[in-house]
């Protein structure tokens, strides 16, 4: 089934210029960026995004540290998008991600792990919606 699925190119990707090179392991693994922009996230962006977290102790760096640099957001379309994505991405933790993998290749460390993926087609849709709207994506 196609499907799309939300992705972020976090700071400590973009200050690295890997954008590139992540979205040619995205293309690679059959995937389609239908839609990408290149922003600062605000503050209020950042913390809204991250909502889920905010009891957790690292909710505050978090924010900051992507409102460091820039980000790239992305929608990702192609069959079963947010489970192929998350299978590219591997596992948060890089020392556990799987060779081949956009955390393997290229995240410095847990919380630098250099892209976001929704985590499931409900969150995918209000995830784009925070940053796309439907004209922004073609077809």
């Amino acid at each position: 089934m196609t499907e799309r699925t939300f992705s972020i190119l976090k700071p400590d990707a973009t200050e690295r210029n890997l954008t590139g090179k992540i979205n040619a392991m995205i293309e690679d693994a059959g995937l389609r960026i239908v839609a990408q922009r290149r922003i600062r996230l605000t503050e209020a962006q950042a913390k809204k995004f991250y909502e889920v977290h905010k009891e957790r102790p690292f909710y505050g760096e978090l924010v900051a540290q992507m409102t460091a640099q820039p980000v790239v957001v992305q929608v990702l379309e192609g069959e079963n998008a947010v489970a192929r994505y998350r299978e590219v991405m591997g596992a948060t933790n890089p020392a556990d991600a799987a060779a081949g993998t956009i955390r393997k290749a290229f995240a410095k460390n847990v919380g630098e792990n250099s892209v976001h993926g929704s985590d499931s087609q409900e969150n995918a849709k209000i995830e784009i919606a925070q940053f796309f709207t439907e004209a922004d994506i073609p077809g």
